[in-house]
């Protein structure tokens, strides 16, 4: 994740989240919160349950490891008045979202329901061991100017995190963004959006103005927006800024956000601002540091995070350095040079 981010505008109706031990409370009618703990430097995200009749649906899971998985058992025999779960939501396929699922969808016998490509992405991390650290993954880093021991850490504790999910089902249901999911008596629509992954479901329920929206729109902190070895050409930052004018456009401001990090806060139109803002003012910066000689993506690094780094931090930091690199090349304000000895380094251009 990015930067801290001043939010004046903002308004926080329940300015202390409840404590990650398995206890939740109710943030809106019939909507429970739940945080649970990471062990990284953002220390938490935040689970969902939403009534569905006679028991709940659950938006999202956490990571699979030990404390989770008793927090999860505490939770579900003891702080649910015996109402069972009714199906299990994963909005994206990053572990701390989806890293439950096949562990809770088979004890609670219920249903999987993500968008396609999520689904997907989370049965090739889980079942593919090429897509994570091997040869083409240094050899990515290397083009871009990280230090060997560099991505010696990245490669291994680094990306460690990503391993920390449970046996996939092998069925799901597919969330289609236009159409609508109901859960209880509520009627939401479902959205997706890229840029932090490939297609985040987030959903709308517009008769209550409640927005649960995933990592999309964070109230204090930017959502990791990354380049990964597996599509080192993307264009991640160009397709989230869309997402935003489209969220911005399509959703009224007085709903109530409900997103998985931070506290949940009105003034959504506020913080899309705030969020354009600042990754524009990312990009001057890149631009302002080629402005003497062409530099590597990891040159960048020092500019945008001005703090040190741990293995996990740095493989984010450098996805996201180059999220904005290659957002530039896109539109014409920098271009790539390659070395004798094959380092990419950027330039501005003209």
């Amino acid at each position: 994740m990015s930067m801290t981010l001043d939010a004046p505008a903002m308004r926080f109706p329940h300015p202390t989240p409840p404590p990650t031990d398995g206890v939740p409370v109710e943030i809106a009618p019939g909507v429970l919160w739940l945080r649970v703990a990471l062990p990284f430097a953002l220390n938490h995200v935040n689970i969902y349950l939403i009534e569905d009749g006679a028991g709940w649906a659950i938006l999202d899971t956490g990571l699979a490891d030990e404390r989770t998985m008793e927090l999860w058992t505490h939770v579900l025999d003891t702080q649910l008045q015996g109402r069972k779960p009714t199906k299990l939501i994963v909005t994206h396929s990053h572990p701390d979202h989806v890293g439950l699922a096949g562990w809770l969808c088979a004890r609670h016998d219920i249903e999987l329901w993500m968008s396609q490509v999520e689904f997907l992405q989370a049965q090739n991390l889980r079942y593919n061991p090429a897509a994570i650290g091997r040869g083409h993954h240094r050899d990515f880093y290397l083009q871009h100017g990280l230090e060997q021991s560099a991505i010696d850490s990245v490669l291994t504790r680094g990306h460690s995190y990503i391993r920390m999910t449970t046996e996939m089902p092998a069925a799901f249901n597919r969330l289609i963004p236009g159409r609508i999911l109901k859960i209880g008596a509520r009627v939401f629509e479902i959205m997706t959006g890229e840029g932090h992954s490939n297609e985040q479901v987030m959903l709308l329920c517009r008769d209550e103005a409640l927005f649960f929206a995933a990592d999309q729109v964070l109230a204090k902190i930017s959502p990791n927006i990354g380049v990964w070895p597996w599509e080192p050409k993307a264009d991640p930052l160009g397709a989230y800024l869309a997402s935003l004018a489209k969220l911005r456009a399509e959703i009224d401001d007085n709903v109530f956000v409900l997103a998985a990090h931070n506290l949940p806060f009105y003034g959504l139109h506020t913080r899309i601002q705030q969020l354009m803002d600042h990754h524009e003012a990312r990009c001057g910066d890149i631009i302002r540091g080629c402005a003497t000689r062409p530099i590597t993506v990891a040159e960048v690094l020092p500019a945008m995070f001005n703090r040190p780094l741990d293995a996990h931090q740095t493989g984010f930091a450098f996805g996201e350095a180059l999220a904005h690199v290659n957002y530039l090349a896109a539109t014409g304000d920098l271009t790539f040079t390659r070395d004798q000895d094959g380092v990419m380094r950027m330039a501005r251009e003209g």
